[in-house]
């Protein structure tokens, strides 16, 4: 430990610091405990989403063979189609912690490339193709989201663990240190006192004494 002047004013600014770790605690472990519920709500979006955009994939490439097939390479077609550019990125506060959300503006799905040298498994892979790509924007804001929310649960609990395991104690033990030596203090003036006390009542009383006799002597 430190060493530190057992003071009233010293015990004071340690019962304060205690007070202070102990409600910085309290509060370090409830953001943990909130976090900890917006990640594990997350988790269990994102195995949805993860298991609907599989089917989805395996959906657009199996309509995208089949216009391969009938239709031969579709790569000219694609090239009709423009980037999609309303791609958004905001963000939430989640406890201090800022987390994505991404969304993709409403797209015109209107048809880029002639009805007369197309067919139907085309407009298949195309719409199923933009599905897969709505699922994996969502997929996207949800792992970064759980992983942006898991770095701040470590640091959080990082932090909860060094007031509880290492400041808390170390505040308790010379709140502790401070008080005993305190009360050592105040036992050891109590004590001095009486002594003092008793010493003058003697003084005094052999005095009285003396007195007394000399009044006697003087008769």
């Amino acid at each position: 430990m430190a060493q530190i002047f057992p003071t009233k004013a010293n015990l004071m600014a340690t019962q304060k610091s205690l007070s202070l770790a102990k409600l910085g605690y309290e509060l370090m472990d409830r953001k943990r405990n909130i976090l900890v519920r917006e990640m594990m709500q997350l988790v269990d979006e994102a195995k949805e989403i993860e298991s609907t955009i599989n089917e989805a994939y395996k959906k657009a490439y199996a309509s995208l063979q089949k216009a391969n097939i009938t239709l031969g390479r579709c790569s000219d077609y694609a090239r009709t189609v423009p980037l999609d550019e309303t791609l958004k990125v905001d963000y939430k506060s989640v406890m201090g912690v800022e987390i994505p959300q991404i969304t993709l503006g409403e797209q015109d799905m209107k048809n880029y490339y002639g009805f007369d040298t197309t067919n139907s498994y085309l407009d298949e892979a195309y719409f199923n193709f933009n599905e897969a790509k709505r699922l994996s924007v969502k997929l996207v804001e949800t792992q970064t989201s759980i992983y942006r929310l898991a770095d701040a649960i470590k640091k959080t609990q990082k932090r909860a663990n060094a007031l509880n395991n290492i400041m808390i104690p170390k505040f308790t033990q010379t709140v502790k240190f401070i008080s005993e030596a305190l009360d050592e203090k105040e036992r050891e003036d109590f004590t001095r006192l009486k002594v003092v006390k008793s010493t003058k009542e003697k003084a005094k009383n052999k005095e009285n004494r003396i007195k007394e006799r000399l009044k006697r002597w003087r008769r």
